[in-house]
């Protein structure tokens, strides 16, 4: 199979509920590139964590704080964590009306079978 370039907008992609938030859910497990790519929007999310996959959360806008595990890290546009599966994490805004903005990419692509609460 030849390998096909992608390029979709996030204007294209309408955002959906979730957990964390409304995600924009750009590149999906359904296009087989081996990751996922969302942007959300989180004002506060719920406790969780994966078994298999590895996310990788880059700050667009907003402040706010994020735990992993037993740990708490501020974040502002800039940052960037590397969450890797087992980790327990949770991230909130500092402004409940301002809903932190985040690019996540997840290896391998995210499964809703793979996302855990507690």
């Amino acid at each position: 199979m030849k390998n096909q370039a992608l390029c979709r907008r996030l204007d294209q992609v309408t955002p959906v509920p979730c957990p964390c938030g409304e995600s924009t859910r750009i590149i999906t497990r359904s296009d087989n590139l081996g990751f996922n790519l969302h942007v959300t929007l989180i004002g506060d999310s719920t406790r969780h964590y994966h078994r298999e996959c590895t996310e990788v959360y880059t700050i667009l806008e907003g402040t706010g704080k994020i735990s992993l595990d037993d740990q708490v890290e501020e974040v502002g546009p800039g940052s960037v964590v590397v969450i890797p599966p087992l980790v327990r994490h949770r991230l909130w805004s500092d402004k409940p009306e301002k809903p932190v903005r985040v690019h996540i990419v997840g290896i391998p692509a995210w499964d809703p079978e793979d996302e855990h609460f507690e």
